[in-house]
Formats: C-alpha cells, sequence, structure tokens
C-alpha cells in the first residue's frame, strides 16, 4: 500500500513542479481522498493533506521570493517595499484571527496528538487551498472554470458510485440500507459534500448559459475558425454541469439526507429570489402554492410540522445534544469551549444515555412513560450514543474553538455576504453575476444545513468552504481589476 502512495506522490511532486495550477486541479478533484489513511514513521496522514503541503510547498518555492530570500537577494524590506505586488487577500484579517483562536483552542485539549491533527487537517491546511488559489488562479472566467471542474468532476464521481450501490446493492453500509453512503462511511456525509457544490454548479451553469452562444462581435476570419470549437467546447461543458446537478441531487435524495435536500432547497430559494424579478415573483407563487399544499393534505402537513418543530426521532435527539452542549458550556467551558477533539470527554458528564420516544404516536405518551410498566418504557426507549460534534453550526464551533472562535466564524461568513452582495452590483459590467450569486447560495445552503449538522468539521468540508470564500474573492477581485464582458463599455468621465 505504501509503495503505491509513495509512487503516487512522486507522480504528483512532478505534476506540479512541471504546472502547479494542474496540480491543484488534481486536488480539488479528489477531495474525498482524506479517506486514505496511513502512518509514516509513526505519524497519521492522509492522501489529502501531503498533496495539499507538496502543492502548496512547490508554490511557495517556485514562485515566491523564497529562494531568494535564502540567498540574501530578498529582504524584509523589500518584503514590505513589493506588498502591491503580491496576491490581494481581502481574508486576511480573519485569517489571522482564524488561525490564533484555533491554536489556542488546544489548550483545554492539553496540545494532544489528536487536537493537533484536528487543528492542521480542519483550519492549518483549508487556508493554504484558499492561499494557492488566490495566487494561481488569476482573476477571469477560464479560471473559474479550472476551480469548478474539479469539483464537478469528484460530485460525479460520488454520485455514480452511490447511484450504482443504490441499484444493485453492492458495496454498501448495511446497517444504513436502503440509504447509500458513495465513498463514505454515512449517507450525511455524502450529503455534506454534495449540497454546496450543487449550488456553485448552478450558478456557474447559469452564468455559462447567458454567455452562450459565444460572442458575436468577432471579426469573420477569427469566427470562422474557432467558432465551431468554441460551441463544441460550450456544450459540453454545458452538458456536464447539467448532468453533475442532476447526479448530485439523484444521490442525496438515494442517500436520504433531509438536513442536506433542504439546505439545497434553502439555497435554490435564495438564488429564485435574488436572480431577477421574474424569478423572484415565479418562486414566490412556486413557494405559495407548495405552502398551500403542504397545509391541505393532512400526511403531508403532519410530516412537515414534525420536522420543522424537531418532533421526529432525529429532532429529539438533535434537542438533547443541545441541551447537553449548553449546560456543559455553561459549567465553566463558555470562554475556550470543550477544546479541539476534546468534545466527547467534556460532554461525557452531562450525557443521557437515551431519550423517551414516541415511536407508536400513542396520544397519552407522556402519562403513560410515568405510570406504565417497564415494558412500555423499553419499547419507547432509544439510546443515545455520544457524538463528535453537537450539530449546530454555532455551537460546532463555539465547543471546537471556544466563544471567540465561533464570533470569528460569524465574522467571516457576514464578510462574505457583504462582498457578494458588494459583487452583485456588477451585473451589468461583468459576467460573474450569477456564479457570485450561486456562491452565496452555497454559502446559505451550507448554514442551513448547519442547523442540524456538522457542515465544516471534515477535511473536505473544511476545503470546500475556503474555496467557496477564495472564489467569491477572485470574483471581487476580477471587479475591482476590469469588467470580463466584452461588450461593456464604462461610461464616460463627466468633467466637475
Amino acid at each position: 500500500m505504501l509503495i503505491f502512495i509513495f509512487t503516487f506522490y512522486l507522480l504528483f511532486l512532478f505534476l506540479a513542479i512541471k504546472r502547479v495550477d494542474w496540480a491543484l486541479m488534481l486536488l480539488l478533484a479528489m477531495l474525498p481522498s482524506y479517506l486514505i489513511r496511513f502512518s509514516v514513521f509513526g505519524i497519521p496522514a492522509t492522501l489529502l493533506e501531503m498533496m495539499i503541503l507538496i502543492c502548496f510547498t512547490v508554490w511557495f518555492v517556485q514562485k515566491t521570493e523564497f529562494k531568494n530570500f535564502l540567498r540574501g537577494k530578498y529582504g524584509w524590506r523589500d518584503f514590505f517595499i513589493n506588498k502591491k505586488k503580491r496576491a490581494s487577500y481581502l481574508f486576511a484579517p480573519e485569517i489571522a484571527l482564524w488561525l490564533i483562536v484555533s491554536y489556542i483552542a488546544m489548550i483545554p485539549s492539553g496540545f494532544s496528538n489528536a487536537s493537533f491533527g484536528i487543528w492542521k487537517a480542519y483550519f492549518f491546511e483549508p487556508l493554504l487551498v484558499y492561499i494557492l488559489i488566490i495566487n494561481i488562479f488569476k482573476p477571469g472566467q477560464k479560471s473559474f472554470q479550472k476551480i469548478i471542474l474539479p469539483l464537478a468532476i469528484s460530485t460525479c464521481a460520488l454520485s455514480l458510485i452511490a447511484i450504482f450501490q443504490k441499484f444493485t446493492g453492492l458495496f454498501v453500509v448495511e446497517h444504513f440500507l436502503p440509504r447509500v453512503t458513495s465513498v463514505f462511511s454515512y449517507p450525511n456525509a455524502l450529503g455534506l459534500f454534495l449540497a454546496p457544490i450543487i449550488l456553485i454548479l448552478i450558478g456557474f451553469l447559469i452564468q455559462e448559459l447567458t454567455n452562450f452562444p459565444p460572442r458575436a462581435d468577432q471579426p469573420p476570419a477569427e469566427k470562422n475558425k474557432g467558432q465551431s470549437c468554441q460551441l463544441c467546447q460550450k456544450y459540453n461543458l454545458i452538458l456536464f454541469l447539467i448532468t453533475s446537478v442532476i447526479l448530485s441531487l439523484s444521490a442525496i435524495y438515494f442517500a436520504s439526507s433531509e438536513g442536506a435536500l433542504v439546505g439545497v432547497l434553502a439555497g435554490l430559494i435564495a438564488f429564485g429570489i435574488l436572480a431577477n424579478k421574474k424569478s423572484r415573483i415565479t418562486t414566490i407563487i412556486i413557494l405559495i402554492i407548495l405552502s398551500g399544499a403542504t397545509f391541505t393534505i393532512p400526511k403531508l402537513k403532519s410530516y412537515a410540522l414534525q420536522k420543522v418543530t424537531l418532533k421526529d426521532l432525529s429532532g429529539e435527539i438533535r434537542k438533547q445534544q443541545w441541551r447537553e452542549t449548553w449546560t456543559m458550556l455553561h459549567d465553566g467551558n463558555k470562554i475556550l469551549g470543550s477544546g479541539l477533539s476534546n468534545y466527547q470527554n467534556k460532554i461525557a458528564p452531562y450525557h443521557q444515555e437515551g431519550i423517551f420516544f414516541n415511536f407508536s404516536n400513542d396520544p397519552d405518551f407522556r402519562r403513560k412513560i410515568v405510570i406504565f410498566d417497564d415494558k412500555y418504557r423499553a419499547e419507547h426507549w432509544q439510546p443515545v450514543e455520544i457524538y463528535m460534534y453537537p450539530h449546530n453550526i454555532l455551537l460546532n464551533f463555539w465547543t471546537e474553538i471556544g466563544f471567540l472562535g465561533m464570533l470569528v466564524f460569524v465574522w467571516i461568513v457576514d464578510k462574505f455576504f457583504i462582498i457578494a452582495i458588494q459583487n452583485s452590483k456588477f451585473k451589468i459590467q461583468n459576467s460573474n453575476y450569477f456564479l457570485n450569486l450561486g456562491l452565496t447560495c452555497s454559502m446559505v445552503t451550507i448554514i442551513v444545513h448547519g442547523l442540524v449538522d456538522v457542515p465544516y468539521f471534515k477535511n473536505d468540508l473544511s476545503v470546500i468552504f475556503w474555496v467557496i470564500i477564495a472564489l467569491i474573492s477572485l470574483i471581487k477581485l476580477s471587479n475591482s481589476i476590469k469588467p470580463d464582458n466584452p461588450n461593456y463599455e464604462p461610461k464616460p468621465k463627466t468633467k466637475k
């Protein structure tokens, strides 16, 4: 096994040296490769994190002044003088705070190996990917395509595996049947991965459709020479994006990941409301019709109310988790939380081994639990394990990196939406409006799904989060450089 991994790394290193942009694209297409785990001299590692480190090291040595710094030809004075020539990191203050608060979060864990592993995998390495994207992919339509297509390839591969599992029953985690898991160990992991990417793909797809057919203002000779090739590429790209979205939605449905489906639905509603006036009216009409149908069909109404009020089994388990977490935090852990990779240890004294749940929908359930015999209680008893996280996006960050860390996360998300709003003002001037909208709704999907799940604390999910941040930053930078739309003519300057 190690021989194959070592060979892969040699080939990846060779690719990074020759074309670091291709290496980064391969990395983005292989985000689930963190599932391939091994150890070198007793140090645990994953295929994904070593790819990140190789890619970043090659870029840092080749594309920065690091070699000149070692030779004494580039000093700190040059570093500050050349500040304007370097890539602009719109989230630089937030990144610095992010690293500091996450590092401090290892204190309650006693700087254990587990906490350090979580820190580098979920906080340090995803930021390296953010830095790579900002520096390697310059603002522009081709760069967006190079970032998004690898994500689409990854979603296609995972979705096809999930669909294969559904219709063959092969390679499925048995105790989750009939739900599928693809390459992951549980169904929700598939939903968590696919949901935010679907909205990115939809935004990019609509962006491509609005720019289709290719520009008609080219000279006749140039048009005849390359038009057929361009049309073929456009058709293939659009077809591939449509296929990716359909396969991904199907995979989430077969995984029965309700949180992911609700997150995608929330993202689609936000997209429809924000896109333009016509889509806003259409979306509102559809919502009114669906709401009316939901509340007129008794079974559908009952199901919807159970989900919204968290009265079903998974909802009751979540509420129990939150109560335990809230008690733990207010018992001397408000500031630092439980610490990285230390939630299960901290929550154990506050954990209730199970809950009574009304499986039989007995209207007299609460009274019977108190007065009936042990057999009735046993039939309605649901054991609850200690999960790794509280399954709420704010509580997840509060417990792992403390109250300040949670505030930094909120700050990052707020700044993301502010930049997205600023980008949306360039609807006429550039061709990135719908991609920007797709990224905005992707973050909406993450937040909505995060109300009942953990959409960040996995190797692939943390990278996806910072890829979204990087993409919104590139759009902002492209707006500040020049418009992408070839038909845009800047307004003439008026004399004061």
